[in-house]
């Protein structure tokens, strides 16, 4: 007898289903097919993702132990490793793709407003890039060295939420700095990046959108002091100038003024240099900003830890894309559940829990709003006196 819906029909729940049908339409990932259809398929691996599953073999095993309960969470198609694989190998990658940038809008509106650590009105962006190394024999299309292959994540970080605003999946041989090229910009939000996207022609399309960004400086970039503000030493700031560039490519890329800010950590006995084409931020916002960056760092780290995106199902191009987007698209749903269910705990204890009870018939808000999991029980009414009184 049915009685409620599992936890995993409940997280599905969040998905906008007729946003997901009009990405199957677009590339007609469904045509052709009688029982085992995209959406079929994106089940499976998102099971995978929540549950952390190794293998086909794995997801299908499983999956076959549930047999009972998975037409009630919407499988309609017969889960098999082959299919499954079929499916990875030959549709279009770009359904899941289109499907988790939906789902990031709605996240982004969700955490519009959330903090991170400096008050300020505009959006600010991290910008960065991480690869992911994979087997050159198994991967060739991805050559990136003489004996590995490796694909690259682009990632733009919202960092109110932790949001990535912007994917690219590249091999692993394309720069960082080549995203510049593709991103859109957004007009008046700030863009914090690492120096390895140091570009002055790329930078300066970036400044007439208008967008501002801040980037690290090169120990070899000639530039030439016009103007010196005050700054506070105590804080770790030295100097908040304004400046032009000097050399011949540098200056013709970008013939405007720029802000140099030099900033030293002396816990790391670090010392930074920001460019900026932001006038009126103060300095030590900045370098905030700056630091702030590093949560993309964290980004990275998170979901090659907690997802799987490091161990592909399949060995194409088309299956790995799919799979990494079909990860993202978790880490989105995940982070939209939390904020509708106004959920204290992080997304790394919501997985767990998820993990243990993904066909179990409990109540999604009681599952995920307990705040103790020691046994509360007393037992003082049972508990013998050891000294009568």
């Amino acid at each position: 007898m049915n009685r409620g819906s599992t936890v995993f029909a409940q997280v599905l729940d969040n998905l906008p289903m007729h946003q997901f049908r009009r990405c199957v339409d677009r590339y007609q990932g469904n045509y052709r097919v009688r029982s085992f259809t995209c959406f079929d398929q994106y089940l499976c691996m998102a099971f995978a993702q929540l549950t952390y599953r190794e293998s086909l073999r794995d997801i299908e095993c499983c999956l076959r132990a549930m047999d009972k309960k998975l037409y009630h969470t919407g499988f309609r198609g017969k889960v098999s490793r082959s299919t499954l694989a079929d499916a990875n190998e030959t549709r279009d990658w770009r359904i899941y793709r289109d499907f988790a940038q939906l789902l990031i809008l709605i996240a982004k509106d969700l955490y519009a407003g959330e903090d991170f650590g400096v008050e300020l009105d505009e959006t600010v962006y991290a910008l960065d890039a991480s690869t992911i190394d994979l087997c050159l024999s198994v991967f060739p299309w991805a050559r990136f060295r003489k004996t590995k292959s490796a694909v690259t994540l682009h990632t733009l970080l919202d960092l109110r939420g932790n949001i990535p605003s912007f994917v690219d999946i590249t091999e692993g041989k394309v720069h960082d700095v080549n995203v510049l090229d593709i991103l859109i910009p957004e007009a008046g939000a700030i863009y914090v990046m690492d120096r390895s996207y140091l570009d002055f022609s790329r930078l300066f399309s970036l400044n007439q959108t208008p967008a501002f960004f801040i980037i690290r400086s090169k120990t070899n970039t000639k530039m030439r002091r016009l103007y010196s503000h005050p700054v506070d030493v105590s804080c770790g700031l030295r100097c908040d100038q304004t400046v032009v560039l000097t050399g011949y490519n540098s200056r013709r890329d970008y013939p405007q003024k720029l802000r140099r800010i030099r900033y030293v950590d002396e816990q790391q006995a670090l010392q930074l240099i920001f460019l900026a084409n932001h006038f009126t931020l103060p300095a030590l916002t900045i370098s905030d900003l700056y630091r702030c960056r590093w949560q993309v760092e964290l980004f990275f780290k998170w979901i090659k830890q907690h997802l799987r995106i490091k161990a592909f199902f399949g060995t194409s191009e088309n299956a790995v894309k799919t799979q990494i987007w079909i990860a993202i698209s978790v880490y989105v749903l995940v982070a939209i559940l939390k904020k509708r269910l106004r959920i204290e705990h992080s997304l790394y204890t919501i997985l767990q829990l998820l993990s243990l009870t993904l066909f179990e018939k409990v109540p999604l808000q009681q599952l995920l709003t307990m705040t103790s999991y020691r046994n509360e029980n007393d037992y003082q009414h049972i508990q013998l006196n050891l000294f009568e009184t």
